[in-house]
């Protein structure tokens, strides 16, 4: 899951901020500081529910907003189908 998150995550990094390098993501990566976004954010969400089938924050019970992106990680394995 991880490796298939990172994949995504540079590709709609390069795509949403081009003139940027991209992050190194490691688990400490505050999300906030990663260079994407909210509408960067909103494109990652929709481009992983498209390749996963699946979108975690429609599916948890509770609003949850990963602050580092082991937390993103780790909220995307938590809700897996």
């Amino acid at each position: 899951m991880r490796e298939k998150i990172s994949e995504v995550f540079l590709e709609v990094f390069k795509r949403e901020v081009p003139e940027t390098d991209p992050p190194a993501l490691s688990d400490d990566l505050i999300l906030l500081e990663s260079g994407l976004d909210s509408l960067g954010f909103a494109v990652l969400i929709v481009e992983l529910e498209n390749r996963l089938g699946f979108d975690p924050f429609s599916l948890a019970n509770e609003a949850f907003y990963p602050r580092t992106f082991r937390e993103f990680v780790e909220f995307y394995e938590k809700h897996k189908p």
